[in-house]
Formats: structure tokens, C-alpha cells, sequence
């Protein structure tokens, strides 16, 4: 096997080893949050929030209003609506004062975070922690990859699973979701 295809065994192993330390009542959770949300906002900076983009994609394909925040056709939150950030360290004042924002509107709020003792996690009304080390925040044993690789990873990932568990929530088919995916490409 080349050193190429280790590396990417090593990768499955740290998101697989990474993500068993999740807690599945609380992923479960925050899917049963958002089936009782009206609208479905995400929130992050750099690469967590752009596995958070892949959900809210994602949540679009199943029938559930998501958005973006930031993006130009993004409403106002609202009570009854329902903001999922992505940090890992939970430290980023961005996605800190986007949650206050949302709190200070009547939205709910949950984080996806490695450091479920952070600014954002105090924030939140819930907390899905992926138990990955993150430089300078955690004395745990760092990933062999650049900074923030295996908990962005694992972020998508667990937003992928969590989609498995809301469409068999909603009975979801293939076919219906393929009929949302974009058709103009």
C-alpha cells in the first residue's frame, strides 16, 4: 500500500475514533430540535462553516427551510427558528455574537464544538461536543493533520449522519431528495 492510501486510513481512524466518543442522545437531540424548528440557520467561520453549509444543504434537500447566515437571500431570524453554530474551539467572536444575536430574537441555539466548557457552549440552549483536540484549547493528543482538520471532518460527517437519522424521522426517499437537488448544472 502506498504512503498515499496510509494516510488516508489514518484519517478514517482518527474521524472514526474521534466520532465514537459522541454522544448519541445529544445528536439525537439536535435532530429532534430541528424537526420542531420553523427555520434552520448555520453559523461558523472558515472550514466549520463550511461543513455546516454541506447540512443546511443537506436539510434543503429534505423538505426544511436552512439558510445561511451571511448569505444575501438569508431572513431574519425569528422566534421559533433555530441557529446550529460550528466551532471548535468555541471561541470564535464572529459565530459568539451571531449566537447572542439569535438568542436576543427568540431563536434557539445549539452548538457543534470540541470545547464544550467554551463562550459559544455557554451560549447555547444545547451542545453536541466532538471530543476532537484542538490546538491550544486542548492538552489532548493533537491530530497528525493541519489544525482543525479532524474536527471539521468529523463535523461533516456527523451532519451527514444526522441527515440518515432526520430522513428516516420524516420517511425521506431518494427520489424526493433528488428532486431538490439543483437541476441547473
Amino acid at each position: 500500500m502506498s504512503d498515499s492510501n496510509n494516510r488516508h486510513l489514518l484519517i478514517a481512524r482518527e474521524i472514526s475514533g474521534v466520532l465514537s466518543g459522541v454522544d448519541p442522545q445529544r445528536v439525537e437531540a439536535l435532530g429532534e430540535t430541528i424537526l420542531t424548528a420553523q427555520r434552520i440557520f448555520v453559523c461558523g467561520a472558515g472550514r466549520s462553516l463550511l461543513m455546516l453549509k454541506a447540512l443546511a444543504m443537506r436539510l434543503m434537500h429534505l423538505g426544511l427551510h436552512s439558510y445561511v447566515v451571511g448569505e444575501t437571500i438569508t431572513p431574519a431570524i425569528r422566534t421559533g427558528d433555530l441557529l446550529i453554530a460550528g466551532s471548535g474551539s468555541g471561541e470564535t467572536r464572529t459565530t459568539l455574537a451571531m449566537v447572542q444575536a439569535a438568542h436576543e430574537r427568540g431563536a434557539r441555539t445549539a452548538a457543534i464544538t470540541a470545547h464544550p466548557q467554551s463562550p459559544i457552549a455557554r451560549a447555547c440552549d444545547l451542545v453536541v461536543e466532538i471530543p476532537a483536540a484542538i490546538v491550544g484549547v486542548s492538552n489532548q493528543r493533537v491530530s497528525t493533520q493541519p489544525p482543525g482538520s479532524l474536527f471539521e471532518q468529523c463535523l461533516l460527517v456527523l451532519g451527514d449522519g444526522l441527515v440518515l437519522w432526520l430522513m428516516e424521522r420524516l420517511g425521506a426517499t431518494y427520489e424526493e431528495i433528488r428532486a431538490r437537488h439543483t437541476k441547473l448544472e
